[in-house]
């Protein structure tokens, strides 16, 4: 257990940033399971930036690696554009 003031206010701050990046991880990947359900193509036209943009914000945080993010926003786009 930590016995000093900084070791403990770090503790506090990673159990607040461990619950946002849960909550940011969990509503991404659930858009991304509805944009890879959707059927119609002007829909996920119009969904597919907010999905990516979702992406990034947590590339740019991190949370996810570059890569992923790069492979995840390849993929979509290509889902995207076969179906419409």
């Amino acid at each position: 257990m930590a016995h000093h003031k900084s070791a403990k206010k770090r503790i506090k701050q990673d159990a607040a940033k461990r619950l946002q990046n849960r909550y940011y991880k969990k509503s991404t990947r659930t858009m991304i399971k509805k944009l890879r359900e959707l059927e119609d193509g002007s829909a996920a036209k119009e969904l597919l930036p907010k999905v990516i943009s979702m992406i990034d914000k947590l590339a740019k945080k991190n949370t996810w690696h570059k890569n992923k993010a790069a492979n995840l926003k390849s993929k979509l786009t290509r889902h995207v554009n076969a179906i419409g």
